[in-house]
């Protein structure tokens, strides 16, 4: 597939999402994506408000990273991260919920966070490395029920690992070309965020940007 540096950019959430981040590494964060032409910045709710420059949007977690919150906290901390300047929410759905098979439980999870963000684009992290594909793709149908606006892969933090090629496959067959799809976890270069976007990733979660835009250069 073959993209400018400059639209490859625009797949870009430019991440930090490290417990240990400081007011003054977000800064860092924002002026980087700011040099780099990316899509978003994406921090967590506790560093918000943020000072973004016009046109790059603010994107946050909520569920972050276990997914294993209460749907109402999930809402509440969602709600409250769009009060405070975010534009986008990827929330964790509840894994149990998933390897139970209670797909119309993480559909009513997902859903109390729509309902709490209706005009926020909502995100939804599956945690694809720890479910099969049968599990990928009822989750992902879930999201599509309860509102969403894009599934994506995985958290960055689980051990099981991040995003896979396959697992965009999955998602793109599921959902694609009505929900977005982000890849997250481990796209630490070019050739890697290409072939993401090759098995159908609309936006790419990266804390590596610089190094996956320079292959382009």
């Amino acid at each position: 597939m073959t993209l400018t540096r400059a639209r490859l950019a625009q797949y870009i959430d430019h991440t930090l999402l490290t417990p240990e981040a400081t007011p003054a590494d977000v800064a860092e964060l924002i002026g980087e994506a700011a040099g780099l032409g990316v899509y978003s910045v994406c921090v967590s709710p506790s560093r918000l408000p943020v000072a973004a420059p016009a046109g790059l949007k603010v994107a946050t977690v909520c569920g972050f990273p276990s997914g294993a919150h209460h749907s109402h906290i999930k809402a509440a901390e969602a709600a409250l991260a769009v009060s405070t300047g975010a534009d986008e929410v990827d929330m964790v759905i509840n894994l149990s919920f998933a390897l139970e098979h209670e797909f119309e439980a993480v559909e009513s999870d997902i859903r109390a966070v729509r309902d709490a963000v209706p005009h926020a684009v909502l995100k939804v992290i599956l945690e694809t490395a720890v479910l099969s594909d049968e599990q990928i793709t009822r989750c992902c149908r879930a999201a599509e029920r309860a509102g969403a606006d894009f599934v994506k892969t995985s958290t960055g933090f689980h051990p099981a690992g991040g995003a896979t090629v396959h697992a965009v496959e999955v998602m793109h067959a599921a959902v694609g070309g009505r929900l977005g799809i982000k890849a997250s976890g481990g796209i630490r270069d070019t050739a890697t965020a290409l072939a993401m976007i090759g098995a159908g990733a609309t936006r790419l979660g990266c804390s590596a940007s610089a190094a996956v835009l320079a292959g382009l250069e």
